[in-house]
């Protein structure tokens, strides 16, 4: 082969290499063109997947705050209606203060009309009462002769002889008069003595404070729209106080073992956190149990350290209910136990028997664990109680008589009521007070009441 064509076949063969690289490039431009178009439109595709899941989480949001106004303003429109409730109340208190007021307006005009009336009517009748009496005067004085000196002497002596006949009626009107008053004063002064000392006490008696760890939890135990607290004082039968008194809860209730099974559930929900009716009907029952056994634990207690045997269950039940009951602060259960030992001790000094002594000691006030449960007073009570559960006659005269209320005919009676007074009166049993204190300082004028506690009144004390 010549150089020639070696050159030319040279020449051809980079020519179709310069094709060849060309097509190449070419192809490999429309690859990657083709490349760049697919990712620009799964970008775009992408963009455009975003923006619809954007504006889906922009709608979203929209809608939630949409909710959430809506919600804020349906609580402002429900106080709006409230306060318009109240205004509406309000005015329609005021217009009913009006009409009464111009009812009473008419009232006093037409009574001073008629009072009016009444006095032109009385001066007119004084008028013509005057003119007889002069006409009558004159009469009597031509008919009897007399001049005016002597009429007038013989009509003082004849008034004489008659008030002397009814000073004696007078006097007696008078004295029933004074009585009278003297026996309302007295009923005021006992009443104001109990009117004064019958606030704290009875907040004292029929509440018990439960303390909470923060003010949440007053809602907690609110629940929604209430039906917590509804819940519970459904199940236990008091009521919840809750109001603005930081980290304190408030159970009422005149029932002291209802009082003390609610304050208990309520100190278990709160420190077990899960507040709802079924839990709070839960812990409620098991209240109820722990505190009927814890009951029932300090009667037989208190029948075993005064060595009284052969009670009824029911009375030693009642007996433990004592427990939970106070007078004026000290408790009924060792105030009970207190009279037995006494009791118990003059019994025995006088050679009565100890033991029917101490019964009766024991069993004197039982009434007062039945008494909001029954009708009468609890010394009626508890004999009644006492009677049906089969003690003897004696324990159920000492229970009913131990106040005087009746004649004490029974020795062992008489015991009980001087060992309730050593109880009661004894230096730090109950709480003192002025009313106390100033007792003996009434007038004597009301001895029916003297030396008597106000608060223990005497029958026929007046």
């Amino acid at each position: 082969m010549n150089p020639v064509h070696i050159i030319i076949a040279a020449v051809v063969a980079a020519a179709l290499t310069l094709v060849i690289i060309k097509l190449f490039d070419r192809l490999r431009r429309k690859d990657a063109e083709t490349e760049a178009k697919a990712i620009l439109a799964k970008a775009d595709q992408d963009a455009a997947t975003r923006m619809k899941e954007a504006e889906l989480e922009v709608k979203e949001k929209a809608i939630e705050q949409k909710a959430k106004a809506e919600e804020g303003f349906s609580k402002i429109r429900e106080e709006f209606r409230d306060h318009e409730r109240v205004l509406d109340k309000r005015q329609i208190a005021l217009e009913q203060q009006g009409d009464d007021l111009r009812k009473q307006e008419k009232i006093v005009e037409s009574t001073q009309r008629r009072l009016t009336e009444k006095l032109e009517d009385t001066q007119r009748r004084n008028e013509e009462l005057a003119k007889l009496l002069d006409m009558q005067r004159q009469v009597l004085h031509e008919s009897s002769g007399l001049n005016r000196e002597e009429a007038e002497k013989q009509l003082l002596e004849m008034l004489d002889r008659e008030l002397t006949e009814e000073t004696g009626s007078l006097i007696l009107k008078h004295q029933k008069r004074v009585k009278e008053t003297c026996d309302e004063q007295a009923r005021e002064v006992l009443i104001m003595t109990m009117q004064r000392y019958a606030a704290t006490l009875t907040s004292e008696s029929t509440t018990s404070s439960v303390d909470i760890p923060n003010d949440e939890m007053k809602g907690r135990i609110i629940g929604r729209e209430g039906r917590n607290i509804r819940a519970f004082e459904k199940a236990t039968g008091v009521d919840v106080i809750i109001d603005d008194t930081p980290g304190v809860v408030i159970v009422s209730g005149f029932d002291p073992v209802r009082r003390e099974i609610a304050r208990q559930a309520l100190n278990k929900l709160i420190a077990d956190g899960r507040i709802h009716p079924s839990r709070i009907e839960e812990i409620v029952e098991g209240t109820k149990k722990e505190i009927e056994q814890f009951i029932q634990q300090k009667g037989e207690e208190a029948a075993q350290e005064v060595d009284v045997r052969g009670l009824n269950p029911r009375v030693i039940h009642m007996l433990g209910r004592m427990h939970f009951r106070t007078s004026y602060s000290q408790n009924v259960l060792r105030h009970s136990v207190e009279v037995a030992f006494l009791s118990g001790m003059m019994a025995e000094m006088v050679g009565y028997d100890v033991a029917l002594a101490r019964r009766c000691g024991l069993l004197h006030d039982i009434g007062k664990a039945a008494d909001h449960e029954m009708e009468g007073g609890h010394p009626k009570v508890g004999a009644d109680l006492l009677k049906r559960h089969g003690e003897n006659e004696t324990v159920v005269h000492a229970a009913l008589g131990h106040h005087d209320q009746i004649v004490s005919e029974r020795p062992y009676t008489v015991l009980v009521a001087a060992a309730d007074a050593c109880s009661a009166s004894r230096p730090g049993a109950r709480r003192e007070t002025n009313a106390w204190k100033n007792w003996k300082q009434l007038p004597s004028a009301f001895p029916a009441c003297s030396g008597r506690s106000p608060f223990k009144p005497a029958v026929n004390c007046a």
